[in-house]
């Protein structure tokens, strides 16, 4: 009798195991993904442009600046776009 419930079932068992961890590890990929980016943003200066150095972010949000002034990434000439970090 155990012999037959464990030819019969187990391999049914090892499918849903195994399913149901893949559908865990997937989600939990998916929302690892939604976390900030940090990337150095720079703001002209008394030095020149994209001279002085602030913390900022990359996912879209409110655009990065300090004390009014937009700060950009290094990108294009200093004409990346950054946004405001979340914390």
């Amino acid at each position: 009798m155990k012999t037959t419930f464990f030819k019969t079932i187990m391999p049914f068992a090892v499918v849903a195991i195994l399913g149901i961890s893949g559908a865990f590890l997937t989600t939990s990929m998916q929302s690892g993904s939604n976390l900030a980016t940090p990337k150095q943003g720079y703001m002209d200066g008394p030095e020149g442009p994209c001279s002085v150095e602030v913390n900022c972010d990359t996912n879209p949000g409110l655009i990065c600046e300090v004390n009014g002034v937009q700060a950009f990434g290094r990108d294009n000439n200093c004409s990346e776009i950054l946004y405001r970090p979340s914390n």
